[in-house]
This record gives C-alpha cells, structure tokens and sequence, in this order.
C-alpha cells in the first residue's frame, strides 16, 4: 500500500460549495476510484489559505494514471472547475507533498 499527499488550491468563497459537492459526490465516481486502487482518500482545507491538502492510500498495483481517461472523471473535474485552481482541461492543480514523519 502506498501513501499520496498533495496540495490543490480552491478559490476564496468556495469552501462551503466544495463540501457540498464533496457531500454529494457521485456513487460511479466513488466505484471509479476504488476500481483504480484507491482507499482511505481524505481532503483538509486550510481556511486561512484556502489550500486544501490531499491524502490517499492506493494499492502496489493501483492504476491512479488510468483515471483521467475515464469519463466520469472529465466531467467532475469539468463540474470542480469553476470553484478551484484547475490546468487548461479541467483537472485540479496538484502539487505533490513530499513526506516529512511519520508515526506508526
């Protein structure tokens, strides 16, 4: 099991709507991620910064790299857009977070 953490930035204002979207998110999404490899994914926002801090757990063999072909990954990335710092195509802004401690 591998650990990912990265950072994405939503734009000011934006907090109460990303929860709500994030509430509601969509159940063939949910199956899209977990068929991917992925478990235990959280996301914290820092209000001060609007930042928000990503943290997942994906298995040895996870195929995350799969995800954005899939098209209902186009359209949450396409629905997110207009509430966060996005690439031309719609996908959230990521950058990796390098670790730092741990403890078991």
């Amino acid at each position: 099991m591998q650990t990912h953490a990265f950072r994405m930035q939503l734009h000011p204002g934006k907090a109460a709507e990303y929860q709500r979207r994030h509430d509601e998110i969509w159940p063939e999404l949910v199956v899209a991620l977990k068929a991917a490899g992925i478990s235990d994914y959280r996301i914290f926002l820092d209000e001060a910064t609007n930042a928000l801090f990503a943290v997942l757990k994906a298995t040895d063999d996870h195929h995350m790299a799969d995800l954005p072909q899939l098209p209902v990954m186009r359209r949450w990335w396409d629905y997110m857009a207009d509430i966060m710092a996005t690439e031309p195509d719609h996908k959230p802004q990521q950058w990796a977070l390098t670790p730092v401690f741990y403890l078991e």
